[in-house]
């Protein structure tokens, strides 16, 4: 797409510059355009030597013909170039814009992460969200409860937990009580269910969070092969393990995951929420580094 013109539109526009350009030289003179070459002039309006009364050969008429087509090639060449530079010169633009008009506003972005600051409603909203028996980690009662709902195949998830989540464990040692719970997108992440059920089954022997960071590291990736690798890694009972996963034993619990999600209005991974306040994204350490200062603070309204 060049500027609203599909590729085959702009080819028949510098076509039809070319033939403009072509047909209105041999108008010039006074013989027929391009399409009409392939025939002589038969009458003294289209042959200006016939019309002036001079009486030529077959051979000067052919002569002449040549000399005539010759000049008008070289005003086809003049057209061409006339319509082609300017659409190279605005598609030369258009790709500048397209590479620094769209990186420089994401430089910015990620320039001002550090000094962007977050914003409290005073009539900000706390969500029920319940814990429900799913796996934490950090002291119960921890100033700070963060519940993510997260899906092991969401890239975003993946990279939230490559960048942001040690670091906030640790930044808030003994403050934070981290849940994970399952929402997998099932429609684009066909993977997503079975790994939050092995995680479940990796839990029954008490590797739970120890398969959850296998799972988001992604060493051999997801599918019943790869749990099995990441579960005889951590030194679980293999036939157990198996057995749980192909049973399907969590897949009620994951379905209730998704459920208490939806009531929540949640429609996206990963979506957390940090003593009930919403935080919606992949978003990075700085965010929630502000948020949890402020609740600590006591700054945000109850």
């Amino acid at each position: 797409m060049i500027f609203g013109r599909t590729r085959f539109e702009s080819e028949n526009l510098v076509r039809r510059g070319i033939q403009s350009g072509y047909n209105a030289r041999m108008n010039e003179l006074n013989t027929p355009p391009l399409e009409e070459t392939n025939s002589l002039p038969q009458d003294a309006e289209q042959n200006p030597a016939a019309k002036a009364g001079k009486s030529l050969s077959a051979r000067e008429l052919r002569a002449k013909r040549k000399l005539q087509k010759r000049d008008a090639l070289k005003t086809n060449d003049l057209a061409m170039w006339l319509v082609i530079l300017p659409i190279v010169f605005f598609m030369g633009l258009g790709s500048g814009w397209l590479v620094w008009g769209r990186s420089l506003p994401a430089a910015a972005a990620a320039a001002n992460t550090a000094d962007a600051q977050v914003k409290i409603n005073e009539n900000v909203k706390r969500y029920d969200v319940s814990i429900d028996g799913n796996p934490s980690i950090g002291p119960e009662d921890a100033p700070i409860t963060i519940v993510e709902f997260s899906d092991y195949q969401c890239p975003y998830c993946v990279r939230w937990y490559q960048e942001v989540f040690s670091r906030l464990m640790e930044t808030y040692k003994g403050k934070i009580r981290f849940v994970y719970r399952d929402f997998p997108l099932y429609s684009i992440h066909p993977n997503a269910e079975s790994a939050a059920e092995a995680a479940n089954c990796a839990g029954e022997q008490n590797a739970y969070w120890q398969y959850h960071d296998a799972l988001f590291v992604q060493k051999y990736g997801l599918g019943n092969e790869a749990y099995n690798q990441y579960a005889g890694e951590l030194g679980l009972n293999a036939e157990q393990f198996s057995k749980c996963v192909n049973d399907h034993i969590y897949k009620a619990e994951v379905e209730a995951d998704v459920a208490a999600a939806s009531s929540l209005g949640v429609s996206s991974t990963p979506t957390f929420f940090v003593n009930g306040l919403a935080v919606i994204g992949a978003q990075p350490f700085e965010v929630f580094q502000q948020l949890i200062d402020k609740e600590l603070a006591g700054e945000i309204p109850k």
